[in-house]
């Protein structure tokens, strides 16, 4: 997989707080935020329904009747985060908050060794033991050159959250709760794809002529990958300890637990990969042999990484 590196714009790690809401709603993919009710199909077009009657019913039709009772019920959830999400904009409910960075980085066999604040730290990761359907067995260090190559970071969070959904929780509303922290959830994700239309369009400038509508960012149809912590590629949580001397997620507002949870809990954060070829995949299974080379390179004890790991072993 050889290619030669993009040269960033701008190296080094950036802040920015309170990032304006309205830039962040657009990016937010419904599918995902339907998702997470429960709610099977993809209500194509939903996001721009009015409130209107005719506009809801117009909507409404272009369902197979069998599909109507569950449009209204997703029509419905969708108009109470809409409601919600103006009340977010128009009282400052909430702030959206970002560290993000490019840094220089290197690979040698299955780690990624990355150069920030004077000092380099080691990125060990794990590599498919079955291939994907192009018969190859992908580690996320492919995607970074041998040499001279570079790597980027990220970390979004919307703070506020908390002592939103508290507010309907003092009032018995259990469904405007839930609807808070799902629906931020969602920005804290829609972030995500906003700083990474930024970095790669303008910080690290290796898509500065992207042309992508958001519909088509949303498929991830852009150059690169984002793999966030947790993703099916990068599936060992504990490498956010890692994570957090690069990105400084106290500068923002992140806390990180013990057990390697986010702070406020709409957070979200992972790696930029500009390799042209680079793709989402899945790690799945690991054999005991690659634990212990994995859990040799981490500089871990076995048994807690283990925990970690339980669902790949």
């Amino acid at each position: 997989m050889s290619y030669i590196p993009a040269k960033p714009n701008q190296l080094g790690l950036i802040h920015l707080t309170d990032i304006d809401l309205k830039e962040i709603v657009v990016y937010v993919d419904w599918v995902f935020f339907f998702m997470a009710w429960r709610m099977s199909g993809k209500y194509e077009g939903i996001e721009q329904v009015h409130d209107c009657p005719s506009c809801k019913m117009s909507w409404l039709q272009t369902l197979p009747e069998k599909e109507k009772p569950k449009g209204e019920e997703a029509l419905k959830l969708y108009i109470d985060a809409r409601e919600m999400l103006r009340d977010m904009l128009e009282n400052n409910i909430v702030s959206v908050n970002a560290s993000f960075g490019v840094f220089k980085a290197h690979s040698e066999e299955d780690d990624i060794f990355v150069e920030h604040d004077g000092k380099t730290t080691v990125l060990p990761m794990l590599r498919q033991q079955h291939p994907s359907t192009d018969g190859y067995c992908y580690s996320l260090a492919d995607f970074i050159a041998p040499k001279d190559d570079y790597l980027g970071f990220f970390a979004t969070t919307i703070k506020g959250v908390e002592e939103y959904a508290e507010s309907f929780e003092k009032e018995d509303d259990v469904y405007r709760s839930i609807l808070v922290k799902t629906l931020s959830d969602r920005l804290a994700e829609a972030a995500a794809e906003w700083v990474h239309t930024e970095v790669r369009r303008k910080y690290w400038g290796y898509a500065a002529d992207e042309n992508l509508t958001i519909k088509e960012m949303l498929k991830t149809q852009y150059s690169g990958i984002r793999p966030a912590v947790g993703y099916p590629s990068l599936p060992d949580q504990s490498i956010i300890f890692d994570l957090d001397p690069i990105l400084n997620f106290g500068e923002v507002g992140i806390e990180l637990t013990e057990n390697g949870a986010m702070f406020p809990n709409a957070s979200v954060c992972g790696l930029y990969f500009a390799h042209p070829q680079s793709k989402y995949f899945m790690i799945g299974k690991v054999d005991e042999e690659q634990f212990e080379d994995y859990s040799k390179r981490c500089k871990k004890d076995p048994a807690v990484l283990r925990k970690w790991m339980a669902a790949n072993l």
